[in-house]
């Protein structure tokens, strides 16, 4: 049987093993050690944000950026459909309501949407914006970097500005990708909004097995990240706590895995975009009906995942290349489940969604791994090859 290809996996070749040894050996294995601290100040200089507060993992750091920003029972949040339902979930924790927004060609939200909703759908009244269908004030945006990509943060900050809206950034996908031009030229993902939150899952571009970080270019909130995440502790010594917090702290361990992790990020990003360059030009040239996604031109992505996209439904499924892949033992996954669709939020309000729809069908996310040789690459495309020529191609 051909060797194995998975989907996403982590890449362990540099100094993992060396700053996990010490960490052992110095016996801070919990959530404390000087490791968090380290991964915290050397995250916050790769994305050139003043302080970064390590968390559990991306979806407590996103439940914390809504309780930051204001989130509160009966709150609207807008959100995408097209994204993994962690980015959705927390709005659920805090008994608030997600509103769907769609997504345009990015596979990001609809910005022009967005601007349509608040514009027609909502009433701005004494600085709050109001849902019409509903009479609950909206107070956030989260806005998802779907696959590394970037999402139209201009648009999303005017509007923001226009209508008195935090936003939040769900940069899991997309840490290493930054803005090219404009005037948020230089800007990392995640680094724009009030808050950003970052994911270290086993899949993700670099990994610490689970973990998170929060950035925000607010310093209040930042020190306020860290007490809520901490069990918000006033008096460590006789254990004072004046409010609820959260055990979502990441442990040094996990901290010294992200350390040796950062080291490499640049390198995996190198990689990755070699081996994307390989599938898109030999599929988009050399394979009629299908396509490999783009990234916006506008900045430089990290590469995460790559976008198998069919463009004639007619000649091809989804279901039946990724199942040839599946026999040639590779890995492949469909894109999301829509949101809105799903049964915890079928009764939730959902905005003029088409574009999602049609991606929904469409793609599949193929093989893309920073320890993916170019052999590797090159076998998935004579695989989906050798599927396009016995569909008829």
């Amino acid at each position: 049987m051909d060797k194995f290809i998975p989907l996403s996996v982590p890449n362990f070749k540099g100094n993992e093993l060396n700053y996990i040894t010490d960490a052992i050996e110095a016996e801070w294995v919990s959530t404390g050690g000087a490791y968090i601290d380290r991964f915290e100040s050397e995250f916050a200089a790769y994305v050139q944000t003043e302080r970064a507060v390590a968390c559990q993992n991306g979806t407590a750091g996103l439940h914390l950026a809504l309780i930051l920003a204001g989130v509160e029972a009966d709150h609207e949040v807008i959100v995408p459909t097209l994204t993994f339902i962690a980015a959705v979930n927390p709005v659920k924790y805090l008994n608030a309501h997600p509103v769907f927004m769609d997504c345009d060609d990015s596979l990001c939200m609809d910005m022009s949407k967005l601007k349509k909703f608040c514009l027609e759908e909502c009433n701005f009244i004494d600085s709050k914006l109001i849902n019409k269908s509903t009479g609950r004030q909206i107070k956030a945006i989260v806005v998802v970097h779907i696959f590394g990509n970037m999402a139209d943060m201009p648009a999303v900050m005017d509007i923001a500005e226009e209508y008195n809206l935090k936003v939040i950034e769900d940069a899991t996908e997309a840490l290493g990708t930054y803005c090219l031009e404009g005037r948020y030229k230089g800007k990392y993902a995640g680094t724009i909004a009030d808050i950003g939150v970052y994911s270290f899952n086993g899949n993700k571009i670099i990994t610490t097995g689970g973990g998170g970080m929060m950035v925000s270019r607010d310093p209040g909130i930042m020190k306020r990240a860290k007490y809520l995440s901490t069990q918000a502790k006033d008096d460590a010594e006789i254990f004072l706590h004046n409010e609820v917090g959260y055990n979502y702290r990441m442990t040094n361990l996990q901290a010294a895995l992200g350390v040796a992790q950062l080291e490499q990020l640049e390198n995996f990003i190198s990689i990755k975009k070699e081996n994307y360059q390989i599938y898109k030009s030999k599929i988009n040239d050399g394979l009629n009906g299908l396509k490999i996604l783009d990234f916006r031109e506008d900045i430089r992505p990290n590469y995460w995942f790559y976008s198998l996209y069919i463009v004639n439904l007619e000649k091809y499924s989804r279901k039946r290349i990724m199942e040839s892949l599946a026999k040639a033992n590779i890995q492949t996954r469909p894109i999301w489940g829509l949101i809105h669709e799903q049964k915890p939020y079928l009764h939730n309000q959902a905005f003029m969604i088409e574009k999602a729809l049609a991606y929904y069908t469409r793609v599949a996310n193929i093989p893309c791994s920073s320890n993916l040789s170019a052999n590797d690459v090159y076998r998935v495309i004579d695989k989906i090859a050798i599927h396009v020529v016995k569909q008829g191609d």
